[in-house]
Order: C-alpha cells, then structure tokens, then sequence
C-alpha cells in the first residue's frame, strides 16, 4: 500500500481496509441523523472522484461511494458514503495516487466502478486506463479524442474537421516582447484558456473568460496576458447572458445508442458574467429544449461518442445555437438529471456492472439546482431580494443542502464555526470597568 495514503473512516466498527461494517438503525440514527444507503450483498462500491453533486445520483440508485480526494473528508457525514480515501501524492505526481487507487480497487471483493467529475481526473483516468483497468471499470472514450475536446485548441481543429457548429476562433500564443495580432475575427471576443489552469487567477479571478469590446482592450491586456505565460482562444462572442447557455446532457452506450438524456439552462453565474453556475433548471426536451437535444444527438453521431458527455451551447438572439465546448465527463448537472428522472450515472454503473438499467424516464422540466452559499450572492446581484431567494431556493430539487443528507453540508461549517471560537475569545474587547 502506498505509504502517502491514509484512510478516513466514519465513526463505527470498521475493518483494516476502511469497510464499515453494518450498523443498527438506530446507531445510525444517532450518530449520522439519517439510516445510510442499504447497498444489495455483493454489489461493487462506486469509487467516486468528485464532490456530492456525483455522490447523491449514486446515492438515489441505492450505490454505496467511496469518496477519493484529498479533499474529501466532508464527505464522510454523507449516508451514501462508505467510506473516505484522501490520497495524498508527493510533489503533484499522478503515479502514487494511480497505484494507491489500483491498490485499494484490487483488494474489493468486486471490482469497483470508478466516476470523475473535473478535467484533471478525466485526464488522469485517461491516461492511465490500462493501469486502472486492472481494479476498476469505468467508461471512457479514446484517449486521444479525449485529449481533443478538453484541450480548446485541438476541440476547435476538431470542430472544422467535422463541421461543427462553433464560433470562429482563433488561439493566442503570449509570449514577452511580443505584439498582439491583428486577428481575423468579428469583435466583441471573449477570451479563455486552452485548459483549465490556476495561472488564469491572475488574468481574471472569479471568471472564466474576458470580453474585448476591440483590437484597443486585446492590446491593454496584452501584457497581463504575456506575465501569465499561458496559451489562450479568442473567440467571436455571442451575444446574450449566462443565461442564453443551455445543455445536452447524454449517455451514449457501447453500441452507440442514447440510455439516457436531458436538456436545460442556466440559471444564474457568480460573477453574472462568465461565471460559474450557481443554479441551473431543466427544460423540456420535448418542447423548449428540442432543438438543443436534436443539435447534441447530431453533435454526439458526428463525433462518434461513446460514453457521457455534456454539450453546451448558447442561443443567440435570431435562436440559432452555437457549440461552446463539450465534457466527455460526469458533472454537477447530473445530480438535477437524478432528482427528476434521468440518472445517468447509475444507468453507466447498471451497463459496467451486468445490472438492469434503470427504467427510462423523461426528465422532468422545471426542476432546479442551486449552490446556496454562491447562489444567494448571485440572486442579490442580480437584484432578487433575500426572501424572494430563500423562497425559490426552498424548492430548489437539488442542491449541496438536502434534508435527507445534510451532514456534507453542515458539519464542515460546525467545525469552522469551532475553530474559529478560540480565536473570537482572544480577539474580544475586555470588560468595561464600572
């Protein structure tokens, strides 16, 4: 066993490997608040690499998780959750956390299957896929296709190859003492990194992309752009707000037929501009997202897709929709798809683990996620009052607070409530002498 693992285990009666063993109803009742997700004798553990917007769908469909991440001990207090790996690599090395995680999936009574919800663990599955395969089972397209859609370089040659519909775009290469181009775009552009990297903190913190009004503001950035050394995509914007986005959600079988769909849109982003969503709704796929799921089965034939993906588009103002990006990964929306009928990840553990799929169902339209902690910021910026906010987020389908399971929720803040109790006493002023 890796020597930079150590293994988080909820309170109970425990094995050497971090199994729990089963408990009484009411031990869990009193130590968790909720009895925890009864997994059939025999069914594999869903090693999830991602946050409780994976975990829930997983949990709905009755699949005891196994949460992976250095990141990952709020997870614990989940009842889905059997138990906690936060694998620690030295020096940022993707080997030890690869034969730490071959490792554990080796010693399961069944191989487990494993989920990734961001790039870097999309990436680093892919790129050792013959080494995880020998523990796990998980969907994956071809590496190098893979190594296309995230790398928004390649996505846009692979756009023109196949005839996408994606705006024009072009990539900047910022180098010191160079000059910005004179680029053979429409203004207004937006402008992004090729990949998701922390160095784009330094550009624009909060957001994911910047607007140039023209050649003037691409030549003010310039040097911010050159300082931070990375390669970026210009891109012809499309009018609209965050809003005007909307997705095609899909699980693409092994024999290329869709399992399972769903459309919807944004709701809101924090920062209102190129933000990170912060609530989110489904639409009808039938009605007000035909279009959108009629343009993704197009996307997802002509591209060969096997697998899950996301395919975000943004609605201009004639109604045409234009391809942004597409995340051949699971994602925070397929918490939504779950809550209203459409469970991806349990129909990819159904098709790895000989199970019968469950039964398919239209999404149900309207339903709603939400981030409340970034969402309350964004409705206030947006000009919704504060109980105008807590009346919608109330009804909210989905969301990092469920009444069911909402230990992940609130005991990382009970203990930073704690910790910082010591600190408010030290801090506070000494009693006024009378």
């Amino acid at each position: 066993m890796s020597s930079a693992l150590r293994v988080t285990r909820r309170p109970g009666v425990a094995d050497r490997l971090g199994r729990t063993r089963p408990s009484t109803f009411a031990t869990e009742f009193f130590m968790f608040g909720f009895p925890r997700t009864r997994r059939p004798p025999g069914a594999p553990l869903a090693y999830v690499l991602g946050d409780m917007d994976l975990v829930r769908p997983l949990g709905l469909a009755g699949i005891r998780c196994v949460a992976v991440g250095a990141d990952a001990c709020g997870l614990a207090y989940s009842r889905h959750i059997a138990r906690v790996l936060p694998l620690q690599t030295e020096g940022g090395s993707q080997d030890a956390l690869v034969d730490a995680l071959v490792d554990f999936g080796l010693r399961e009574a069944q191989p487990p299957v494993l989920f990734f919800q961001e790039d870097a663990h999309l990436l680093m599955v892919s790129r050792h896929r013959r080494r995880l395969a020998q523990a796990f089972r998980f969907v994956l397209p071809a590496a190098d296709f893979i190594e296309q859609l995230v790398d928004k370089a390649r996505f846009q040659r692979l756009s023109q190859e196949r005839a996408l519909p994606v705006p024009r775009t072009r990539v900047l290469h910022p180098t010191p003492g160079s000059q910005p181009p004179a680029l053979d775009l429409r203004y207004p552009l937006i402008v992004k990194p090729l990949t998701r990297l922390a160095s784009w903190a330094a550009i624009e913190r909060g957001g994911k992309a910047l607007a140039l009004a023209g050649a003037a503001d691409l030549s003010a950035l310039w040097p911010r752009l050159t300082a931070a050394g990375i390669d970026l995509l210009a891109q012809e914007l499309i009018p609209g707000p965050e809003s005007a986005i909307e997705s095609y959600h899909v699980y693409v079988d092994a024999q290329g037929e869709v399992a399972g769909e769903f459309t919807g849109r944004k709701i809101r982003t924090y920062p209102a501009v190129y933000g990170h969503s912060t609530a989110l709704t489904l639409t009808d796929i039938r009605t007000q997202g035909a279009d959108v799921a009629a343009l993704g089965r197009e996307v997802a034939a002509r591209i060969g897709l096997r697998g899950v993906a996301k395919f975000d588009f943004k609605r201009a103002p004639d109604g045409g929709l234009h391809l942004l990006e597409i995340n051949p990964r699971f994602n925070l929306w397929h918490h939504l798809g779950a809550v209203a009928g459409v469970n991806l990840p349990a129909l990819v553990y159904a098709d790895l683990t000989g199970r019968r799929r469950p039964q398919a169902a239209i999404a149900r339209a309207g339903a709603c996620w939400c981030r409340p902690k970034e969402d309350r910021l964004a409705a206030r910026e947006a000009g919704c009052s504060t109980r105008a906010w807590l009346l919608w987020a109330a009804r909210c389908e989905a969301s990092s607070l469920r009444w069911d399971d909402p230990l992940p929720f609130l005991v990382p803040k009970l203990h930073r409530l704690m910790r910082m109790g010591p600190q408010m006493r030290r801090a506070a002023p000494p009693p006024a002498k009378t």
